[in-house]
């Protein structure tokens, strides 16, 4: 990268980010792929949509501008391809990204940013900032859509950037499931499979939330765990910490493809088997007969004898 001889590598910021390249480019992933541009600072990514998921199969390019005090402060995140899950060249409020510097961690880094990035996908918008709704087969159109051409954004030295990791995610990606032609009749009054997918992903990238509105709301935020496998497992146990302003927090398309709540344990009453039931009540039986006889025999030797017999 030539691009880096201008900045100085003693810079704890600039060293962390070279480091990051570094390990980006000898260990890449299946699931997204993100270079930096000559201002490192800022990089350009592309990522997967989540197995099994209305989005499998589709390529979501964005942008990431890391402050200048990274890793000790988080960096933004910002969609360029419709989604129906973000909107697009707008913020995303997430509790990985600037919103909400309280949960960064300086361990975590670009790689960990986006696998959180693919496992909030599936996830309810919930009205969080940057956040959709849309319907599934949206954006199941928007998925088959965004593999068609990249989105063009910025100068042509980002463009150049977008189109070289449009063609190798394009390599990557599996083929997007086809509507279902049963469920995409019924909303779209009978219009066959394919003019169905091209009238959803015209209404989604017009700006059309097919399913409900955006706004601000309290919503759950991530735990603050020390690694990237512990932030996957937390997301994917649905558990909390705190409430945020601004974001719903729900890591990982290489892990685990869509995140649940945890729902909670159900109080189930527990039966003896009617063998323990019956072995109760023998002892409890037995219990009294031996307290009958031990009264019986207290008495009698008081003298009591004939007195017990006639109330007995």
């Amino acid at each position: 990268m030539e691009a880096t001889a201008k900045y100085n590598r003693g810079n704890p910021a600039v060293k962390r980010i070279l480091q990051e390249v570094k390990e980006m480019q000898s260990n890449p992933s299946p699931d997204f792929m993100a270079m930096p541009l000559e201002d490192i600072f800022e990089w350009q990514f592309a990522i997967l949509g989540p197995r099994d998921s209305e989005f499998e199969g589709g390529i979501y390019h964005g942008r990431i501008q890391l402050p200048s005090d990274y890793p000790f402060k988080p960096p933004s995140f910002m969609l360029l391809t419709p989604s129906g899950r973000f909107e697009i060249q707008k913020k995303i409020c997430l509790s990985i990204s600037n919103y909400h510097p309280e949960h960064w961690q300086p361990s975590w880094s670009v790689r960990t940013a986006l696998v959180a990035l693919i496992a909030f996908m599936p996830t309810p918008g919930g009205g969080a900032l940057g956040s959709l709704d849309f319907k599934k087969e949206d954006r199941r159109a928007l998925a088959i859509k965004s593999r068609e051409t990249p989105p063009k954004f910025g100068s042509a030295e980002r463009q150049k950037v977008i189109d070289e990791i449009h063609e190798q995610m394009l390599g990557r990606a599996p083929p997007v499931p086809q509507l279902l032609t049963n469920e995409t009749n019924e909303e779209t009054n009978q219009l066959p499979a394919s003019d169905a997918s091209d009238e959803h992903a015209h209404k989604a990238v017009g700006g059309v939330n097919t399913a409900g509105s955006n706004s601000d709301s309290v919503n759950n935020d991530l735990p603050r765990p020390d690694s990237e496998s512990e932030i996957v497992q937390h997301i994917v146990e649905g558990r909390t910490e705190g409430v945020s302003n601004h974001s719903r927090a729900n890591l990982s398309r290489e892990n685990i493809p869509r995140v649940a709540p945890t729902p909670q344990n159900p109080v189930v009453a527990i039966q003896k088997p009617k063998h323990d039931r019956l072995l109760t009540l023998a002892a409890f039986g037995l219990t009294l007969a031996i307290m009958a006889l031990v009264i019986k025999k207290f008495f009698k030797i008081n003298g009591l004898a004939g007195y017990i017999e006639g109330k007995f």
